[in-house]
């Protein structure tokens, strides 16, 4: 009887997601048979997992419930997401919890920089949820993390993935002047889909985000990602690529949107492999230096691999 009473009377967690908890439920589209994905468990996974467990940190791979984690953490790639495992933003799209944050954690940039040396990382993708709430952004958290990893690991490249840092003058500055390999900073979805999608986003700062990048460090590679599903057209998709490329940005990923429950934006479409393989041809014809479009793209998926794959494709474009 105590054990029945005590779990009648125990607090409710908090929902994850309370802004979307009275939304009517979205039909769930029955996935097509390409997308397929390796089940977690294997005993690499497991010493990855360990690793993040064992320095109390927060990956976007379990946050967002990405679909790759089984094959990235037998790897031993994660991906890290800093301050915090809540965010200020409902973005329609997203399964990490929204509400008000906590504190930023102060030992955090040393816990990343001894899991990264732990895992021996090669190149390492740090993200983090936004923070609104912050003067900053989370800029300068940023900033002693990759400070912290530089420290501890000197041969480990690093790639940024922040917020957007939306009327936060000055943040974008202070995450290149710690001088990460990689700025990436995702689009998500095209410009009409912002209202419903990412609500509190601006698509048009986003990409000045970017160029201002690439004007603070030429040499910096810059990158960003949507995803397809969620309604767009093809046309809109290839101006969104132009829009990139007027912001001289290096990278362009592209996936296919899988909706995290009822609650959130249903998807529209499956488009077939074929037809990210077309999309990744013409993102190459505009100029980009590295394309990643397939049904299971994420922003940090191979990142290691495809970082190799970005250095090599500058050198053999720059002239004799």
């Amino acid at each position: 009887m105590e054990s029945v009473m005590t779990l009648v009377d125990a607090p409710k967690a908090p929902a994850r997601h309370p802004e979307k908890a009275h939304r009517p439920d979205q039909p769930g589209a029955k996935k097509p048979d390409w997308i397929r994905v390796k089940a977690p468990g294997s005993q690499a996974w497991r010493d990855t997992a360990a690793v993040v467990k064992a320095h109390r940190l927060v990956t976007v791979c379990e946050e967002a419930g990405c679909p790759n984690i089984g094959e990235c953490w037998e790897k031993k790639h994660a991906t890290f997401m800093i301050l915090g495992d809540t965010c200020t933003r409902a973005c329609a799209f997203c399964n990490v919890k929204t509400g008000l944050p906590g504190t930023i954690n102060p030992h955090e940039p040393a816990q990343v920089a001894a899991a990264v040396a732990k895992l021996n990382l090669a190149h390492v993708v740090v993200t983090s949820v936004d923070r609104d709430d912050l003067d900053d952004g989370g800029a300068a958290h940023f900033a002693a993390v990759i400070g912290a990893v530089r420290g501890a690991s000197p041969a480990t490249t690093i790639e940024v993935l922040t917020p957007d840092f939306l009327r936060k003058p000055g943040a974008l500055e202070i995450v290149i002047e710690a001088a990460p390999d990689v700025f990436n900073h995702n689009l998500e979805t095209v410009p009409s889909k912002y209202l419903s999608v990412r609500p509190g986003a601006r698509y048009f700062h986003s990409v000045r985000l970017l160029q201002r990048a690439k004007e603070l460090a030429p040499q910096l590679f810059t990158k960003s990602g949507i995803m397809v599903g969620l309604g767009e057209t093809r046309d809109e998709i290839l101006q969104l690529m132009d829009d990139l490329r007027s912001a001289e940005v290096d990278f362009l990923t592209i996936g296919q949107y899988l909706q995290p429950t009822r609650k959130h934006h249903p998807v529209i479409s499956f488009p077939t492999p074929d037809e990210f393989k077309a999309l990744e041809a013409i993102a190459y014809a505009k100029g980009f230096l590295m394309v990643s479009a397939s049904p299971l793209t994420r922003s940090s998926y191979h990142a290691a691999e495809d970082f190799a794959k970005l250095k090599a494709a500058r050198t053999s474009r720059r002239p004799e």
